[in-house]
C-alpha cells in the first residue's frame, strides 16, 4: 500500500512539472461544463489510457512500439479537430451530423452539454499523448518493470500514478470552471473564451507534434518537483519496507534484519559469504552495475571506505545487479572489477535474488548493517557521502571498536568517476534501444530489423538520431556497415556512451562539427579518435569551459558496434 500511495503522490506532483503543460489545454477546454459529465470522464480516460500504454511500453515488443506511435498520431488528429470545433462552430455542426444520425454523438454543438462518451474519448486521446517527466517516483516504477517485467502490480502502480495526476488536474479544473463561469456571467465573454481555448488546444497539439513535451519541457523540469519526490521515496524507506524501531542511545533506527545473500551466480575476490558468517562485523552492501554512471561516481567513496575501515571491522560487499544483458557475462564483470581496482568481495546477482531479498530498486544503493545483522541506514543514488561515512564510524563504535579512524576519506574521482556538474546538467540518461528510447528524431524505428536512418538537422536540445544502417533492438542498436553515426544535441559538462563490440571498432567524435580539442574525454584524444574494445561506459566529452548547448556526433569507422545508452555529468 505504501508503494501505491507513493505512486499516487508522485502523480499529484506532476502538476508542478512543465511536462504537464501540453495537456492542460485539452483538460481546460471543458472547464465551463459540468464536471461529473465532462471533466471527470476526461480525466478517467486519460489515466486509464496512460496506464495501459505505459504498461505496453514495459513489454517492449515491436507491436507495442507501433501501437503507441500510431495511437499518438490518431490522438493528435482527434484533438486537432476538437480544437478546430472550438474555433469554428459551423465545423462542429458538420462533424457531428453523421454521428447524430447514427444516435452515437461523440461531440456536440459548442455551448451544449458534452456527453460522457465524448469526454472519455478525448481523455483517451490525451492519455496517448501525455509524456510526464520521469522523476524519482516514476523512475522507481519503470525500473521495477524493466527488471521484473510487466505485471498486474506494475499496471496498478502506473494507474495510481496517473490517477494522482488526474486528482491534481481535477482540483485545478474545478477551480478553473468556476473562474470561467464567473467571467462569462460578468463579461459575456463566452465566445471569446471558447475561441481562446480552441487556440490553446491547437497550440498544445503543435507543441506535442514538435516533440516539446519530451524535449524542451523535460529539460526545464523543476528541480523542486524531483527533490520533493525523492524526499517522499526516502521517507518511506522503500528499499526495505519494514517498520522502524529504535536502538537505545543511538540516533540510527533499526530498519529490518539483513536478508540472506543466497542466489549469487558467482563471487569475485572472495568465497561465497553468508549472513551468518558476517555476524559481529559492520557490513556495507553496495548494489551497483559497472556501466552505470551513478554507480561509477559513487565507487571511489565505497573503495575508500573499504580501505580505511576494513582493518577496523567493516566488510564491504558489492552486489553486481546487471542492467544490460552484457553485464551478466562473468568475464565482462571480472574485467571491470579488475580495471576499477575493486578488491572487496563482489557477488554477481544475475538472477536478482539478492536485489529482491533486499527489496531494492536503485543503482547505486547502499545498505549499512550493524554487527548484530540489522539494517540501520540506507542511501540511494549519489551524494551524502559524509553522512554515510559518519554512519560507518558510529556502527563500528557501537560494535565495540575503539580504534575507529576519524575524519572523512579523500575519495575524489577522476575521469568518468568524477562528480557531476549538477548546476549545468540539463540532459537526461537516454537509452538507444526501443524498449526505453525517448526523443529519437531520425524517423520511426523499425524494431529488430535492419533499416537505414538519417538524422534531421537542426536538433532540439536532448534530441538525438542515428545515421546509416542500424538494427535497433530492445536495449541496443547495432551498426551494420562502416560510416554509421549517432548525433545528440546535449547540455552537460560530460557525455558518456555505453557501447561494445566483438572486435575493435574505431570511431571519431566532433562537437559542433569540430574536433573536441581540450574538451575530449578520457576515452578520446584531442582529435576525437578512440576505439571500442569491450562493452562498458566510454567517456567521450569533458568540457573545460562554460557549459552550453552543443551538438555531439560520433562516427564509427568500422562496422559492428553496439550502442546502449547516453549518460551525462
Amino acid at each position: 500500500m505504501i508503494l501505491f500511495l507513493l505512486a499516487w503522490l508522485g502523480g499529484v506532483l506532476t502538476i508542478l512539472s512543465p511536462c504537464i503543460l501540453p495537456v492542460l489545454p485539452f483538460v481546460f477546454a471543458r472547464a465551463d461544463r459540468p464536471f461529473l459529465k465532462s471533466g471527470l470522464p476526461l480525466l478517467i480516460g486519460m489515466a486509464v489510457t496512460f496506464a495501459g500504454i505505459a504498461t505496453l511500453a514495459t513489454l517492449g515488443g515491436s507491436w507495442a512500439v507501433h501501437a503507441n506511435s500510431y495511437g499518438r498520431a490518431v490522438a493528435l488528429v482527434l484533438l486537432g479537430l476538437f480544437g478546430l470545433t472550438l474555433l469554428f462552430p459551423v465545423l462542429a455542426e458538420r462533424l457531428t451530423q453523421p454521428l447524430v444520425a447514427l444516435g452515437d454523438r461523440l461531440s456536440s454543438r459548442v455551448g451544449a452539454e458534452a456527453g460522457i462518451g465524448s469526454s472519455l474519448l478525448l481523455g483517451a486521446a490525451t492519455g496517448l499523448l501525455w509524456a510526464p517527466c520521469a522523476g524519482p517516483i516514476l523512475g522507481l516504477i519503470l525500473t521495477g518493470a524493466a527488471i521484473n517485467g510487466a505485471s498486474t502490480s506494475t499496471s496498478l502502480l502506473l494507474l495510481a500514478y496517473a490517477l494522482g495526476a488526474a486528482t491534481s488536474l481535477a482540483a485545478a479544473l474545478l477551480i478553473g470552471g468556476r473562474v470561467f463561469a464567473a467571467m462569462k456571467k460578468s463579461l459575456g465573454a463566452g465566445e471569446w473564451i471558447r475561441r481562446g481555448l480552441g487556440v490553446a488546444v491547437l497550440a498544445g497539439v503543435v507543441a506535442i507534434a514538435l516533440g516539446l513535451d519530451t524535449g524542451f519541457l523535460t529539460r526545464i523540469s523543476t528541480a523542486q518537483t524531483a527533490s520533493l519526490e525523492q524526499a517522499l521515496v526516502n521517507g518511506t524507506g522503500m528499499g526495505h519496507a519494514v517498520k522502524q524501531t529504535r536502538v537505545a542511545g543511538s540516533d540510527l533506527p533499526v530498519l529490518g534484519q539483513m536478508p540472506p545473500l543466497d542466489g549469487a551466480t558467482l563471487w569475485l575476490n572472495s568465497p561465497p559469504l553468508t549472513r551468518e558468517q558476517l555476524r559481529g562485523k559492520v557490513v556495507l552492501v553496495d548494489f551497483w552495475t559497472y556501466s552505470c554512471i551513478n554507480c561509477l561516481r559513487a565507487l571511489p567513496y565505497v573503495k575508500a571506505w573499504a580501505a580505511k575501515y576494513g582493518p577496523h571491522g567493516l566488510v564491504v560487499i558489492g552486489v553486481h545487479a546487471p542492467e544490460f544483458a552484457f553485464e551478466k557475462d562473468p568475464d565482462n564483470v571480472r574485467r571491470a572489477v579488475k580495471d576499477l581496482r575493486i578488491t572487496y568481495p563482489v557477488a554477481l546477482d544475475n538472477d536478482y535474488s539478492i536485489w529482491q531479498a533486499f527489496q531494492n530498486r536503485y543503482w547505486p544503493a547502499h545498505y549499512f548493517i550493524d554487527a548484530e545483522g540489522r539494517i540501520r541506514h540506507t542511501h540511494f543514488g549519489e551524494g551524502e557521502y559524509a553522512r554515510s561515512e559518519q554512519v560507518i564510524q558510529q556502527l563500528l563504535k557501537e560494535a565495540g571498536r575503539t580504534d575507529v579512524p576519524g575524519g572523512m576519506a579523500d575519495a575524489a574521482g577522476k575521469g568518468a568517476q568524477a562528480a557531476p556538474d549538477k548546476s549545468a546538467l540539463q540532459s537526461p540518461e537516454t537509452y538507444i534501444g526501443y524498449g526505453r528510447a525517448q526523443n529519437f528524431a531520425a524517423g520511426p524505428v523499425k524494431p529488430d530489423a535492419a533499416n537505414s536512418y538519417e538524422t534531421p538537422y537542426p536538433l532540439a536540445v536532448n534530441q538525438w538520431g542515428l545515421s546509416g544502417d542500424w538494427t535497433v533492438g530492445k536495449e541496443k542498436a547495432v551498426l551494420a556497415g562502416a560510416g554509421g553515426k549517432i548525433t545528440f544535441r546535449f547540455h552537460a559538462r560530460d557525455l558518456h556512451l555505453v557501447m561494445g563490440a566483438d572486435k575493435a571498432v574505431r570511431f571519431r567524435i566532433t562537437i559542433d562539427g569540430h574536433p573536441p580539442g581540450a574538451d575530449h574525454g578520457m576515452d578520446t584524444d584531442a582529435d576525437g579518435n578512440g576505439v571500442v574494445r569491450e562493452e562498458r561506459l566510454y567517456q567521450l566529452v569533458r568540457q573545460q569551459g562554460d557549459v552550453q548547448d552543443h551538438t555531439f556526433q560520433i562516427e564509427f569507422l568500422d562496422p559492428g558496434v553496439r550502442a546502449f545508452s547516453f549518460t551525462f555529468g
